[in-house]
């Protein structure tokens, strides 16, 4: 039997068992759910839930999320949806509200490793960045996720957006930055964003705001490093009730072969 030298032993450790350096995909769905109500008025997560599924996405941000709140019957929301999805889930709330919580969610099908409440700059509400990690089955390494909802002027999304790039500024590996960003393409935000992230178009049809006549693009799935994390497909879902906002999903492929100098590090948040 070959013994494993230290080097080596580091970079299998780091690749979460991945032997062969194959390209693993992820499918990414971002959606501001409006805490369940739809268009029509009517608060209906199983309708949530069940677009979700139609398109099974691997990680899900999820936008606009109560838990125990009594606008909407004191469910929380986040359990709820990972009970109809069939998926892993995690709250990251931003502040007390209407007698729960009101925040942000992720979705995954694959274990959060761990889950990281990251508090952003206050602006007209308070804001975080929910960052999960998960390690895909079958091999490959960890992937952090995060999540947002920016608010609310320019100055206020422009500094949460630097601090999120603060809390991810030790991560090699992938990180997926994905949700409601409240902002356009070409605005400061967004340029400061695609300065270390990539912003994969969507297309001709891009607008996400609101789900009635969009009008606007203000919902994004980002990736880095861009040398071995890519976007090869990235959608608008045509939905004009469930929510106010248009849901999007993006097919991400990973390649470890690619990995600079033969090695990455990932960092657990928070330690």
């Amino acid at each position: 039997m070959r013994t494993l030298t230290p080097s080596l032993l580091f970079l299998v450790v780091l690749l979460g068992g991945c032997r062969t350096g194959e390209p693993f995909r992820l499918r990414v769905m971002a959606y501001n759910i409006h805490h369940g109500a739809g268009m029509d008025r009517r608060l209906d997560l199983p309708r949530i839930a069940d677009l979700i599924r139609k398109q099974a996405p691997d990680v899900v941000t999820l936008q606009e999320v109560d838990e125990g709140c009594g606008r909407t019957g004191g469910i929380d929301q986040a359990r709820r949806l990972g009970e109809l999805t069939g998926m892993h889930h995690a709250f990251g709330s931003f502040m007390d509200y209407d007698g729960g919580r009101y925040g942000m969610a992720l979705l995954s099908r694959h274990p959060f490793v761990d889950v990281e409440n990251h508090r952003l700059p206050d602006g007209a509400e308070p804001r975080t960045a929910l960052a999960g990690r998960i390690r895909p089955s079958g091999g490959g390494p960890s992937v952090l996720i995060v999540g947002i909802h920016l608010y609310r002027t320019p100055a206020e999304r422009l500094a949460q957006a630097r601090r999120v790039f603060e809390s991810c500024a030790g991560e090699d590996g992938p990180v997926i930055l994905a949700g409601d960003f409240n902002s356009r393409p070409g605005g400061a935000v967004m340029n400061f964003l695609a300065e270390s992230w990539h912003v994969a178009s969507k297309g001709v049809d891009r607008f996400t705001f609101p789900s009635r006549n969009a009008d606007r693009e203000i919902d994004f799935i980002l990736v880095r490093p861009q040398e071995w994390v890519r976007v090869t497909s990235h959608d608008v879902l045509e939905e004009p009730l469930a929510s106010d906002h248009r849901p999007i999903v993006a097919d991400v492929v990973i390649e470890p072969a690619r990995i600079r100098g033969g090695r990455s590090r990932s960092r657990t948040t928070g330690r």
